[in-house]
């Protein structure tokens, strides 16, 4: 398969694509690729340099003619988001992506590709590479860790980057020039306990197992309307408990900040003569996600097993204001824009719910193109929590990325789509995080705009990048090169 990736067009984009996805690059693991990378700009013959937080800037002199034109700055993260199917034995700390082609696209077997935004990088590679294009002077920025507090972006310190004009190359629709984006905040709550080793005799453990949702992007995918593999069991989890006596043991919903939770695991114990009750329970919630969810989750499964008994169980005070609290936490997109219809304003992501050695965290992540709209949504998700007795903490915080309606560069893409393609790209804000707002913080007359080619599903298995919509992306590049 990797030939065959190899041989797409253009071929030199395609290549340094592949090349990254064999090289395991999870945020967090940022040596092996900035390597790669700070390796790949000194063959090349060009100015190569690393700051303290671990990013590579590579300049490329302008060609022959150009030299007067601006300088472009072509930016993108080296990480990606390690998700994989429970079916699948795949680490990504060791393990390279088994990326192949399924028709107009490529995908990858049962984990996240990394074409987020391993396929930004791969176009601005060929740029430095290709010495048959036309352009003024160029820095390529690559950036580490963004998926996790986008360390390397709040990491740049000024004078580090000469040009002023940035083309951010890390959002997913090709065809629309995203001049704006949400800003974010992370908010933990957590409830410590003292673990209740009293188990009544008579009781059985169950470990229930919801599985199978899409999950996706807790930014791009936020209003899809698909389910949140937390807020689904801890909903089973509240009639369970009032139905049929249960107590909880553990939680294990969701992995990432900024990835919609596809998966969640809980052990609880019931008393042995409820066991019918509960079983014809899961049965008819089962059923009931599917119902609810039809035409949005085409594969839920929600299962029980009968497992040995836990060596203890969450107080039943704790488990019930944790219940509660889950149950009444906002989900999902709150507001929506009204000057970019069908773009979400504020939203929230009930991330991940673990428990383990006497302590609960909850993890939720908070989005909105509104600094206030932000901080109002954080106050109501602590109040919810706060009520039921967490600590609530805060952090990760970053500023959205405001429109400039007057910006050059915006006017020079605008022209140079509409010649290439005969129509004119959507100018749009992204529900999601990009880069761009931080940077705009260090280097606050930097002209930006973010564009990429068509991704589907990033943050899932199921993510894939549209074959013909690369090549369109590169011609657009090559193009706005030329005329900056």
């Amino acid at each position: 398969m990797s030939a065959e990736i190899k041989q797409l067009s253009p071929k030199h984009v395609w290549e340094y694509f592949y090349e990254l996805t064999q090289i395991p690059r999870p945020t967090g693991h940022m040596e092996a690729v900035t390597r790669f990378v700070a390796d790949f700009g000194k063959k090349q013959g060009l100015d190569t340099l690393q700051d303290e937080a671990g990013n590579v800037l590579i300049r490329k002199p302008a060609t022959p003619g150009m030299e007067n034109s601006k300088t472009i700055i072509l930016q993108s993260h080296l990480d990606m988001v390690p998700q994989k199917n429970a079916s699948v034995d795949h680490d990504f700390l060791t393990d390279p992506i088994e990326a192949y082609i399924d028709g107009d696209w490529v995908t990858a077997r049962d984990t996240t590709l990394g074409a987020d935004n391993g396929i930004g990088a791969a176009l601005a590679m060929a740029v430095l590479s290709d010495n048959t294009l036309k352009h003024g002077p160029v820095e390529a920025l690559f950036t580490v860790n963004e998926e996790v507090g986008m360390d390397g972006a709040f990491g740049l310190k000024p004078g580090f980057l000469k040009g002023k004009t940035l083309i951010n190359c890390d959002s997913e629709e090709e065809g629309e020039l995203f001049v704006g984006c949400a800003g974010g905040a992370d908010l933990t709550a957590s409830f410590q306990y003292k673990e209740d080793t009293h188990i009544p005799e008579g009781d059985m453990a169950v470990r229930l197992s919801l599985t199978g949702l899409k999950g996706g992007h807790s930014g791009l995918d936020i209003n899809l309307g698909r389910g949140n593999a937390n807020k689904l069991i801890f909903r089973f989890l509240k009639e369970a408990v009032a139905e049929c006596g249960a107590r909880l043991s553990s939680i294990q919903g969701g992995s990432l900040r900024n990835a919609i939770p596809r998966e969640a695991f809980a052990v609880i114990t019931i008393p042995g003569e409820n066991a019918e009750i509960l079983w014809e329970m899961v049965s008819d919630y089962q059923d009931l996600y599917c119902l609810e969810y039809a035409g949005v989750e085409t594969n839920i499964r929600f299962m029980a097993e009968k497992i040995d008994l836990p060596a203890t169980l969450m107080p039943e005070e704790i488990q019930d204001d944790l219940i509660n609290a889950v149950e009444g936490c906002q989900n999902g997109a709150i507001t929506m824009l009204q000057d970019f219809p069908d773009t979400v304003e504020s939203s929230s992501n009930l991330a991940v719910v673990t428990s383990g050695n006497g302590l609960i965290e909850v993890s939720i992540l908070v989005r909105s193109s509104s600094e206030s709209r932000k901080n109002y949504l954080c106050s109501c998700l602590e109040s919810v929590f706060s009520l039921a007795g967490a600590k609530v903490e805060y952090g990760g915080a970053y500023n959205g990325w405001q429109p400039d309606a007057h910006s050059p560069i915006l006017k020079v893409m605008l022209e140079a789509y509409e010649d290439l393609y005969g129509k004119k790209p959507s100018v749009k804000v992204m529900h999601a995080g990009l880069e761009c707002g931080i940077i705009q913080g260090i280097y606050p007359n930097m002209d930006m705009i973010s564009i990429g080619p068509d991704l589907r599903h990033p943050h899932s298995p199921d993510e894939k990048v549209n074959i013909p919509s690369v090549e369109k992306t590169w011609n657009f590049i090559k193009t706005i090169l030329e005329r900056v």
